[in-house]
């Protein structure tokens, strides 16, 4: 990278450390974002760097050696431009790929649940004792690792890869690959089902014969994506082995998860994780720990012990025998209808859901949703600028649309009885209304322990 001229285009957390890590390869380094208002530029101006603010020129993006791309920034003309000039554009995540030095790396994307089993993955690497890196799309900008011990030889690098990361790359090599499902998602983004399942698919081209793929077990389109690679492709399911063809190597067996191959078992009883999607998340993630060569007390440890992540099916409180889950982190469809489906299937669970639906829509259908609130919803609580699109989606699924959301916090609360959940799982961005599904999900946690007690 020395003495190369490289654009960093969007400068939030991913485009700011991408800028720094190029800065010390001693680039030359130009930044650009449509904001006039960024935050954290003076020490990288201070050090030379070029800011070029508040416009995106075509200009600019085909003057320089190569661009360097963060996930936020959408298809640009000035890009268009850059492709056609022969200008390499990069992900943050192919950037940081380019300094690892034999270190093992597993990828997880997926619509749903790939933070959970990047978080699972990542504590059994750490509990190996190895030098661990977690980051990517789950917080941590990727382009971190570098010059980290968890980068070398005897590292581990576990990295969650939205479809924007995957998007620019180029040279990126995960020697275990993780695709957990593909729902309806960022339809605002991509044209169709087939472009967002192609940059997904992105994470297997890079892999070698030697390196594994892991697709869950009974869904052809993952399976056919992952094949496309030169990987080995691998099974898992959080649920009995049935008709599949091939069987999933691990899946429940009675009342454990079972690896096939390694045959450790695990009780579902001492799961801190609850819901047929987290036996999956945590089948997964016993499959690609083996995978890397992370050892089972590793694994074993882990699994006792890993209580989840916040605004992912949270427990806030129970309240006259109601309790409230913040799953802020719902922001599609498909996550909404794992997290009723959770409760369908947990046979502690005998009272009826009722949801908070809402935010900013993705473009994506919320049919799917009316079976499981039929199975197992009381009520919706609708709210935000999706609120009519899921009214109309409903059919014959009571709802109430809410004022605004303490509103939909206070008349969930009413309409909860003795035994129901209250669960915040949007189905929707939070962008009508909050920077982020944690603020969201912060605001949940705030209103909803602010209820008063029940007399």
């Amino acid at each position: 990278m020395s003495g190369k001229r490289i654009l960093v285009v969007g400068l939030g957390k991913s485009g700011i450390a991408a800028a720094r890590l190029l800065m010390r390869q001693g680039a030359r380094v130009v930044l650009n974002d449509r904001r006039t208002d960024v935050e954290g530029l003076e020490p990288l101006v201070a050090l030379g760097a070029d800011a070029q603010l508040g416009h995106h020129d075509a200009a600019l993006f085909t003057s320089v050696d190569a661009i360097v791309l963060s996930p936020g920034v959408p298809p640009l003309p000035a890009l268009d431009a850059a492709d056609a000039a022969g200008v390499p554009v990069w992900s943050e995540i192919e950037l940081a790929a380019r300094f690892l030095s034999g270190c093992t790396v597993v990828g997880i994307t997926g619509t749903n649940g790939k933070s959970t089993v990047t978080s699972l993955i990542g504590a059994m690497a750490a509990k190996s004792g190895r030098p661990t890196f977690v980051g990517g799309n789950l917080g941590i900008p990727f382009v971190d690792v570098v010059g980290t011990e968890a980068a070398g030889p005897d590292g581990f690098v576990v990295v969650e890869l939205s479809s924007f990361q995957l998007e620019r790359v180029d040279t990126f090599r995960a020697n275990v690959a993780l695709l957990l499902n593909i729902t309806e998602d960022h339809l605002d983004r991509y044209p169709g089902m087939a472009e967002y399942a192609a940059a997904k698919a992105r994470i297997f081209h890079g892999q070698r014969k030697e390196d594994h793929a892991i697709v869950p077990a009974g869904d052809e389109v993952c399976a056919s994506l992952a094949r496309a690679g030169a990987a080995k492709v691998h099974r898992y399911a959080g649920f009995t082995s049935g008709d599949e063809n091939p069987k999933p190597e691990v899946c429940v067996v009675g009342d454990a998860l079972v690896d096939q191959k390694s045959g450790l078992s695990f009780p579902i009883a001492e799961l801190k994780i609850r819901g047929g999607h987290n036996l999956a998340n945590a089948a997964s993630a016993m499959l690609a720990a083996r995978l890397a060569g992370i050892g089972q007390d590793a694994i074993v440890q882990t699994l006792r012990t890993f209580a989840g992540l916040p605004h992912r099916m949270f427990f806030v409180r129970e309240r006259g025998g109601v309790r409230f889950y913040d799953d802020s982190k719902a922001t599609n469809v498909g996550a909404t209808v794992a997290a009723l489906d959770g409760f369908r299937t947990d046979p502690n669970f005998t009272g009826k859901v009722v949801l908070l639906a809402g935010g900013k829509d993705k473009g994506g259908s919320y049919a799917p949703m009316v079976d499981a609130l039929r199975a197992v919803g009381r009520t919706v609580v609708t709210l935000g600028e999706a609120a009519p699109l899921i009214e109309a989606a409903l059919d014959d699924v009571p709802f109430e649309r809410a004022n605004d959301f303490d509103d939909a916090v206070v008349r969930a609360a009413a309409l909860a009885k003795p035994g129901d959940a209250v669960v915040l799982a949007p189905a929707c961005s939070s962008f009508d209304m909050f920077r982020s599904y944690a603020e969201r999900g912060e605001r949940f946690q705030r209103a909803v322990l602010a209820l008063p007690e029940v007399a």
